[in-house]
């Protein structure tokens, strides 16, 4: 069974930092490219960033520079660096296994920044 488990989520200040983490299990998570995904309340799902087996990343223009994505195939785990946050990265963050909409996703950690 496909597991995703995000943590790492909180309140920051704008400004601030966080990292998001995502335990996989169930698949062999070196094999697959992997996604990270934001919704804000009333607004629908973003894509953010993507990182494929090869370590290459991809990111959504407004994060670039600011998020990092990464993975450690060891540890079946996804990361995502979050600096210099701002109110408009309030939302409900999660990851995918392959592209934004998978079926397969996590049910996600909150992400707040307010003053």
């Amino acid at each position: 069974e496909v597991q995703l488990v995000e943590s790492g989520g909180g309140v920051v200040q704008p400004g601030g930092s966080l990292r998001l983490s995502c335990a996989a299990s169930g698949f062999a998570f070196n094999s697959y490219s992997m996604t990270w995904v934001r919704q804000a309340p009333g607004k629908g799902p973003e894509w953010v960033s993507s990182i494929i087996h090869d370590g290459t990343t991809f990111y959504t223009d407004s994060v670039k520079g600011r998020f990092t994505i990464s993975r450690d195939n060891a540890k079946n785990t996804l990361y995502l660096q979050m600096n210099s946050l701002k109110p408009d990265d309030t939302a409900l963050y999660y990851c995918a296994r392959g592209s934004w909409n998978s079926e397969y996703r996590g049910q996600g950690t909150q992400v707040t920044v307010s003053s």
